[in-house]
């Protein structure tokens, strides 16, 4: 494709990565719509990409060195036993993975795309429609803009899948995932060994009904922060109206979950790693109630869907940016490859369309491995974890190879 227009709905780091793919495929008037006012920058979730999709994105010009991250090698696996600080050693994995913070991760792609392309802020999309020559962006302004394709990148409550496909929804998984992060030199209050948590090491602190990952991330400014999620199944008296896509962002969880998370990280998990959870202020903590989705097509006629926006995909895979940034590079690819419009759509569709379907199939596995059918760690050992591992087919956790992805050898471009 040479010339054309194209509204991105959604500015994070999958819409940045989308605007980003148009331009190099060839569009030459890009609009991205993002709702929020300027607050994008300023979240600061870990998120955590596997070596050789690294390479992968790398190759094609999405991500580079230059990025702020941290090398992690080791999964360390710990259960609760007794009043040992770290609990009972349950095995160790290999953990070829490279972790992010989001808020610099999100800065370096939008500071990417090219000049020319307009990053509205404060721009909800109120619906999209499609047409025959082209697609239609309703505004929650009142103003309508046509162009000549619409990208989703709106995340879990798209508005663009919506449109595609109404009757497509996220179901409501049945858990939760608390998230935290906060500067590394909190570390410093809790009791325990000096080594206790190697850089290179991701926890893995597991317990009957959950488990809690924790890492190292970036912060920005050459220094870290410990990074965690704490996948727990909700009181069953709580009413939290779930049913409905929501998220629980910080500052609005009320005494009875606070209740829950106290009683989790002071009970469950060995004290060293509850004690590193609690070490997250109140009103840090947010919730990501857990959600399965995957639109039955990429495309939709002049729509297309990326990110979160095309595949809710639970946290378990690892998945979520970098399949963002990996469906960014199959639509670079079909839009370098074709000539009209309807071919992109046909050849994005066909490249990325399975991937959704396969991600979401492994993110239930894992979650039902975990949390909702997980073992009973007092009894598990390195034996039992690795089958267990490998019974999940967790091998894909990082998110899967590009198809005919090319190795590092192909120049990166702006």
């Amino acid at each position: 494709m040479r010339g054309g227009t194209v509204a991105v709905v959604g500015g994070s780091i999958a819409g940045c990565a989308a605007a980003l793919a148009v331009h190099r495929g060839g569009a030459t008037e890009i609009t991205v719509h993002e709702r929020t006012a300027g607050r994008l920058a300023d979240r600061g979730a870990g998120l955590a990409v596997h070596n050789a999709r690294y390479a992968e994105l790398a190759a094609a010009g999405y991500m580079d060195a230059g990025m702020p991250w941290i090398q992690l090698s080791r999964r360390r696996w710990y259960t609760r036993d007794g009043h040992r600080p770290l609990g009972r050693p349950v095995g160790e994995l290999p953990f070829p993975f490279r972790t992010y913070n989001w808020g610099p991760l999100w800065r370096e792609l939008r500071d990417r795309m090219p000049a020319t392309t307009v990053f509205r802020e404060d721009s909800p999309v109120r619906t999209v429609e499609a047409s025959a020559d082209g697609a239609a962006v309703h505004l929650a302004d009142g103003t309508t803009h046509h162009v000549d394709l619409v990208v989703g990148a709106d995340g879990y409550r798209s508005a663009v899948r919506g449109a595609a496909f109404p009757d497509v929804r996220p179901a409501y998984a049945g858990y939760l995932a608390w998230r935290g992060t906060f500067p590394a030199e909190r570390l410093t209050a809790l009791d325990g060994p000096a080594d206790a948590w190697p850089v290179e090491d991701c926890v893995f602190a597991v317990f009957p009904g959950g488990h809690a990952v924790i890492y190292r991330i970036p912060d920005g400014s050459g220094g870290h922060r410990a990074n965690w999620v704490l996948y727990t199944t909700p009181p069953p008296e709580l009413d939290l109206g779930l049913d409905t896509p929501t998220s629980l962002p910080p500052g609005t969880l009320g005494a009875a979950l606070h209740a829950h998370f106290a009683q989790v990280t002071g009970e469950l998990l060995a004290p060293y790693w509850g004690g590193l959870l609690r070490l997250t202020r109140p009103e840090e903590l947010f919730i990501q109630p857990l959600y399965d989705c995957t639109a039955p097509r990429y495309a939709a006629g002049r729509l297309l869907l990326t990110g979160d926006a095309a595949t809710v995909a639970r946290p378990h895979t690892g998945s979520g940016a970098v399949k963002a940034l990996q469906d960014a590079t199959a639509l670079e690819a079909a839009c370098a490859a074709a000539g009209t419009w309807s071919e992109v759509a046909a050849a994005y569709d066909a490249s990325r369309g399975p991937v959704g379907i396969s991600m979401m199939q492994l993110g239930r596995r894992l979650g039902d491995a975990l949390v909702l059918r997980g073992p009973d760690w007092r009894t598990v050992d390195q034996a039992d974890l690795d089958a267990l591992w490998a019974g999940a087919d967790a091998g894909a956790f990082g998110g899967r190879a590009l198809p005919g992805a090319r190795g590092p050898g192909r120049t990166a471009r702006g």
